[in-house]
């Protein structure tokens, strides 16, 4: 029987087969072998899936919200953050409302420039790229200043086609930089670097990952925002101590992973509010075509994306020290992440 009759028995369709002959592409290369999809290797792929989806639980309960108004101890009319995008933005796996991403962002925008700011959380559990419009929809009813945006890792696991998902993340920045709103997107992380995940499987899911990311790249740089790639940049620190850096289900970060997280997308965050800082003074940049700095920020994680005219201005900044979730800016005065209850009021 060939490959193809093996896999049609298991109810494959082509799309199905294009992507098993990825993997095993991925996985031959890897190995030093001859590349090629065996029958074998795609059983081997489909249970190492349902070994993962088995260790990873589905949601069972929708992450604390934490919207309201952030530093109402500062005077003025509050800026508007809102935070779209899928569980990692919506802080799924933390128990606390000041442990989430957008708490964490408003905490630390409030700080640094010493101004309100009014948090609306409207990302969603699961969410992929598709989602986005519905997600914009009901942002721009809010007249946001900011948005942050993360999202990618569904459209990984929901093997989404990468030209629609890129196309809906687009436009959602269009829309938004449409009505004078900035924005700021955090790529689609390495999925690879999932514990849960093995080899190969393991590989076919990096691939994957870093091919939306630079698409991403692309798309939200022509559409006007400005890119954060994560890649696997926080993986070392995920691998050296996944207890910490994991929440229970060891698939999304725990409040540490997300403030660290946090850190390292910060300095994007105020540099396109305009704030003067040390914390925006990059300490490399360059200018490339976008293609060119697409695929070189998925290859340098952390690395900012930025239009500049018909080319992208790429940048590095030095990241906020992340001692503790309770003061990730490393500064005992001024920290720009981190909580205290004076920061935030419900309304």
């Amino acid at each position: 029987m060939s490959t193809t009759d093996v896999t049609r028995s298991r109810g494959l369709t082509e799309t199905d087969l294009r992507r098993l002959r990825t993997a095993g592409r991925v996985a031959g290369a890897a190995g030093g072998a001859v590349a090629g999809l065996t029958a074998l290797s795609a059983t081997l792929l489909w249970r190492q899936a349902a070994d993962a989806r088995r260790v990873i639980p589905l949601a069972e309960a929708p992450p604390p919200r934490g919207d309201g108004v952030y530093g109402t101890k500062f005077g003025g009319k509050p800026l508007v953050l809102v935070i779209l995008g899928d569980s990692s933005a919506a802080g799924y796996g933390v128990h606390r409302p000041r442990e989430t991403p957008g708490a964490l962002f408003a905490t630390g925008i409030s700080r640094r420039l010493r101004r309100p700011v009014r948090l609306h959380r409207l990302a969603v559990v699961g969410s992929v790229s598709a989602g986005l419009p519905y997600q914009v929809d009901a942002a721009l009813e809010h007249e946001p200043d900011i948005a942050v945006i993360l999202i990618g890792g569904n459209d990984v696991t929901h093997a989404s086609a990468r030209p629609a998902a890129v196309r809906h993340l687009g436009d959602a920045v269009r829309r938004l930089r449409a009505t004078g709103c900035r924005v700021v997107v955090g790529t689609c992380p390495d999925l690879g670097a999932i514990k849960p995940i093995k080899p190969p499987l393991k590989w076919l899911a990096r691939s994957w990952s870093r091919d939306l990311a630079a698409a991403q790249t692309v798309a939200v740089v022509e559409a006007g925002g400005r890119t954060v790639s994560l890649g696997d940049l926080l993986g070392p620190m995920f691998e050296a101590d996944p207890v910490r850096m994991y929440s229970s289900d060891r698939f999304h970060p725990s409040a540490e992973g997300y403030a660290r997280a946090v850190s390292v997308m910060m300095p994007t965050v105020l540099a396109v509010l305009g704030t003067e800082d040390r914390v925006t003074a990059p300490v490399a940049e360059d200018v490339r075509a976008l293609a060119e700095a697409a695929d070189e920020a998925v290859r340098a994680p952390g690395t900012e994306v930025a239009p500049v005219g018909r080319w992208a201005r790429m940048r590095k900044y030095r990241w906020f020290s992340t001692r503790s979730t309770a003061n990730v800016g490393g500064d005992p005065q001024h920290g720009a992440v981190g909580y205290t209850p004076e920061d935030h009021q419900v309304g």
